[in-house]
């Protein structure tokens, strides 16, 4: 395990996702070994599946990460997270090709029982039965029960052809599904991607605003203190408690106004 990469947060979270997911395979093969039951096997089998599912989501996750990120890193980083993320992919494949040994391991422990249904007749009743009929009617019975073989052989044929037909069928089909479910998983997952990078520039956008607030508010509050200041200055001139704003003539002093009557005159 690297420990010395240069990794964004965002890489990092992934890359402790993946090694956690690791350590559960590693611990869930170790546990396997021990288990004797084969239903309990494959339960543990399916568990590990899944974990390996999960691998697989967020390795591509953090190439996709990787790519973002790589024309703001030098490189060196470029290189080192890409060689620790062709480790972890091999490491996942050992973990499916460990996974494949034990499947067809429980395929070879598993025992088909049939029924048999009643029991054939014994040696000692077919040679009382034998001896109670006559030639003709042996050879009858032998003509019949080869009679009876050969339109086995044909059901058992017709069966094993049809078979066949629903396999190659079924099979295909499975394909068809298999594809389309991992278009869907590749789909969801840049949604996911595509949803994780939009919450993050709402969270930006966020933040800017609330600053962008407090600046609006901070200069609203710096103007109606100066409007106040001017009302009080206008209202009340001789108020020596407040003082004069820089910038800002006191108000003109009150003057006398002179009416020039009709017929005075001034030297």
């Amino acid at each position: 395990m690297a420990t010395n990469l240069q990794m964004t947060p965002q890489l990092e979270q992934i890359h402790g996702e993946i090694r956690d997911n690791f350590r559960a395979l590693a611990n869930g093969f170790q546990k396997l070994d021990k288990i004797k039951d084969s239903n309990r096997q494959s339960n543990q089998l399916e568990e590990l599946t899944g974990k390996m599912r999960e691998c697989k989501r967020l390795i591509k996750e953090f190439d996709r990460e990787i790519k973002d990120e790589e024309g703001r890193n030098p490189p060196e980083v470029n290189k080192q997270l890409n060689d620790e993320k062709q480790s972890m992919i091999k490491e996942l494949n050992s973990y499916v090709a460990l996974r494949k040994t034990y499947m067809n391991t429980l395929g070879n422990k598993k025992v088909e029982l049939f029924d048999m249904g009643a029991s054939a007749p014994t040696a000692e009743e077919n040679v009382q039965l034998a001896s109670e009929m006559s030639n003709q009617e042996l050879i009858n019975a032998g003509m019949k029960t080869m009679d009876e073989t050969d339109q086995a052989i044909e059901r058992s044929k017709q069966v094993v052809y049809q078979t066949v037909e629903v396999g190659t069928q079924t099979a295909a089909t499975l394909k068809g599904q298999t594809e389309q479910m991992g278009r869907v998983v590749n789909e969801l997952d840049s949604i996911q991607f595509s949803i994780k990078k939009a919450s993050q520039l709402v969270k930006e956008i966020g933040r800017q605003v609330a600053t962008d607030k407090c600046i609006m508010l901070f200069l609203f509050l710096i103007v109606c203190g100066v409007i106040a200041i001017i009302v009080v200055k206008i209202v009340n001139p001789h108020n020596k408690d407040i003082r004069d704003i820089p910038g800002l003539a006191p108000p003109a002093p009150t003057r006398r106004l002179l009416y020039v009557r009709t017929g005075e005159h001034f030297d």
